[in-house]
């Protein structure tokens, strides 16, 4: 379903939400991923400065916390389906250099799965449209021709309490490029983390979602407040899949 739109205007307001319902995270998740992501901002890894078709550069504190948010999100999910008794490969902790990124988040059975982090008040998945095309293939790794995913199987939109994004605005790390881990370790273990799964989609209906035109243009609005940087395909969460199908569908895989 597309989002509401005020006529005539770039306004746009999710009228498909999903209350968030946060299960906790682990101290020892918690820290990896922080190692992890330091690595990758502020030491030998690499993360581009600009988002596919976007207008603005990202600080290294901004770089931080999606870098963060993501593989939190990762880890969390593949916590989850450990507990649900699937086999599947471990997040990939490596530090990347330039040009270089995961072929896919998780995998199981062969089934290729992009997972989505977004805090926990956002009712969105987003896709960057200059990244994807009718197909819903990945065109970066189609460019790359090296036997990369080029499309994945499941979408899950994950999402992470609290938004590490308004934590480090708070305290003024959002725009810095020079931050101590020590600085980022205090304000993390200051708050208490959880994470939720707001539902899943099918290659298909990423292909359904393009093909009726649901796109955020690059500078609407969104929910009064948030100002697109770059043109993104969505879907809400209120029109996703329960991961509890999602489950079952894999278990039947294994047997």
């Amino acid at each position: 379903m597309k989002l509401d739109q005020t006529p005539n205007s770039n306004k746009y307001y999710v009228s498909r939400p999903k209350p968030f319902d946060g299960l906790p995270i682990a101290d020892e998740d918690i820290q990896n991923v922080l190692d992890f992501a330091y690595n990758m901002c502020f030491g030998q890894g690499h993360h581009r400065a600009n988002r596919t078709g976007g207008q603005y550069g990202r600080k290294a504190g901004e770089k931080f916390c999606n870098t963060f948010q993501g593989k939190l999100a990762e880890a969390a999910l593949y916590n989850y389906f450990k507990s649900q008794n699937l086999n599947l490969e471990t997040p990939d902790f490596r530090i990347l250099g330039a040009g270089q990124w995961d072929d896919s988040d998780l995998e199981i059975n062969g089934m290729k799965i992009n997972v989505k982090s977004v805090a926990s008040q956002s009712n969105l998945l987003l896709l960057e449209t200059r990244d994807w095309d009718q197909q819903g293939r990945y065109l970066p790794n189609i460019l790359l021709n090296n036997g990369s995913t080029t499309q994945y199987d499941y979408f899950i939109l994950v999402r992470i309490n609290p938004d590490i994004k308004r934590v480090f605005q708070t305290n003024k790390m959002y725009y810095s490029d020079n931050i101590s881990k020590a600085d980022i370790e205090k304000i993390i273990s200051e708050n208490i983390w959880s994470y939720d799964l707001a539902g899943y989609c099918t290659n298909q209906n990423i292909r359904e979602a393009i093909a009726d035109g649901c796109v955020l243009p690059q500078n609407s609005i969104l929910n009064h407040y948030t100002k697109m940087d770059a043109e993104n395909y969505y879907i809400q969460s209120g029109d996703m899949n329960s991961i509890g199908d999602l489950v079952k569908e894999l278990q039947a895989l294994t047997t």
